[in-house]
């Protein structure tokens, strides 16, 4: 597994982490099987894949314990990312809303490493910038864990130019997780990405291979399981997904090019786009996850990025 330098830490991960909220929340809950994704989360260490993202958001709650007990005994092999700072108001419809005050955060990073089982996180990641808070509040909060040893690094999730400029300029950004994959560009228009690559921010991708869609398993909303927040998604709508196979075709035919799978043309597209981005592909299946690990053996060369590149824009919003 290829590594990259989380920040200026110091400390050096696999290039594919392993995302870990599909394993309880979000896609598929009828199809959880907490064993079977402990298993996930022991053999991605063996793989070298040894970012594991996770949130309190997730369940809520629930993915953080499931970590845990995946990690316990094996904790030194992992580097321990998590999140705070979005609050759960339905899980039925997954709306949330964002608290950033000082005093959320502290008792929210404290439920986490109890449920984690662990005295310290490598990563702690702001999950979303709270307007009702001054960033300062809420980062200078984040910086006191680091001095306090609860907390290694310190991260933001998608946020802005500004967002980043600003909380840099109290402590050092680590990482800034966004979503980025084929049909989720936007970090590359708004110039986070390029800012990173100038900062010697890592990038941490999730969602890199379209949640899911992009693997070319999904041609219409009956292959999604019942239960499933992708329903509610706009781009995964009939007519969307109907609309956004052309993409798949793309990727498709450059997989078929170099013997890959798609997965593994749409992994190695994201880590394509700089040296300091980690990809998080999310999976709870033995398969999927040694797919994915190997997409970071994968050379796109100039004439198949160039394809990738100009894949059409996607039809329908993330969110």
């Amino acid at each position: 597994m290829i590594e990259r330098e989380i920040g200026a830490t110091g400390r050096r991960v696999g290039a594919i982490g392993l995302g870990c909220m599909g394993m309880s929340w979000g896609y598929d809950e009828l199809g959880r099987d907490d064993a079977v994704s402990v298993q996930v989360v022991r053999e991605a260490l063996d793989l070298g894949v040894d970012l594991v993202d996770t949130s309190d958001q997730y369940g809520p709650f629930t993915n953080e314990e499931l970590v845990g007990r995946a990690l316990r005994g094996h904790r030194e092999r992992a580097y321990l990312a998590t999140k705070g700072g979005l609050v759960v108001d339905d899980p039925t419809t997954f709306a949330s809303h964002r608290n950033g005050r000082p005093e959320h955060l502290r008792s929210a990073l404290e439920g986490s490493l109890g449920r984690l089982g662990v005295d310290h996180v490598d990563l702690y990641q702001l999950h979303r910038v709270d307007p009702e808070v001054p960033l300062e509040e809420s980062w200078g909060t984040l910086a006191e864990m680091v001095a306090e040893g609860k907390v290694g690094a310190i991260g933001l999730s998608e946020a802005s130019v500004e967002q980043i400029r600003a909380a840099h300029a109290i402590h050092p950004v680590s990482s800034v997780q966004t979503e980025l994959s084929l049909w989720s560009r936007e970090a590359l228009a708004d110039g986070v990405l390029d800012h990173c690559t100038r900062e010697g921010i890592t990038f941490i991708a999730y969602s890199p291979l379209g949640r899911g869609f992009l693997t070319g398993g999904i041609t219409s909303p009956t292959d999604l399981p019942e239960v499933d927040g992708r329903h509610r998604t706009p781009r995964f709508q009939a007519e969307a997904i109907a609309a956004n196979q052309s993409i798949v075709d793309r990727v498709r035919n450059v997989a078929a090019d170099l013997g890959a799978t798609g997965a593994q043309v749409a992994l190695a597209w994201v880590l394509a786009q700089g040296p300091q981005v980690v990809a998080i592909p999310g999976t709870k299946t033995p398969r999927y996850l040694r797919d994915n690990a190997a997409a970071a053996d994968v050379v796109l060369s100039e004439e198949h990025l160039a394809v990738l590149d100009d894949v059409p824009a996607p039809v329908g919003t993330r969110y």
